[in-house]
């Protein structure tokens, strides 16, 4: 996946909206981060502890939690290597988490 259609993605989400820089965007919906660019590489995609364990499982090769992240309920995710699929649906469902709190 590339980062544009990582935006692509975060486009295509009901009240989806784009902030943050040129260089870092993300993406928030009812001003709740859903997922950020952290590089073009790697992305940080919130979601509940619960869900980060089954990424993680399910995709060890796309998802990682780095140490300073541990305590967040956030996941990182490899946009080069991974599974496309599996960042979509993580997306996906960060932005249902978001704006259904």
């Amino acid at each position: 996946m590339t980062p544009e259609e990582l935006a692509e993605h975060c486009a295509s989400l009901p009240g989806c909206r784009r902030k943050g820089t040129t260089a870092r965007p993300a993406w928030y919906v009812a001003d709740r981060l859903v997922v950020r660019l952290e590089d073009p590489t790697t992305v940080t995609i919130r979601c509940t502890l619960a869900q980060r364990e089954s990424l993680l499982a399910a995709h060890p090769e796309t998802f990682g939690v780095p140490p300073s992240m541990e305590r967040h309920e956030k996941v990182q995710a490899v946009l080069d290597r991974g599974d496309d699929d599996a960042v979509r649906d993580a997306v996906s469902a960060a932005h249902r988490l978001q704006r259904d709190r």
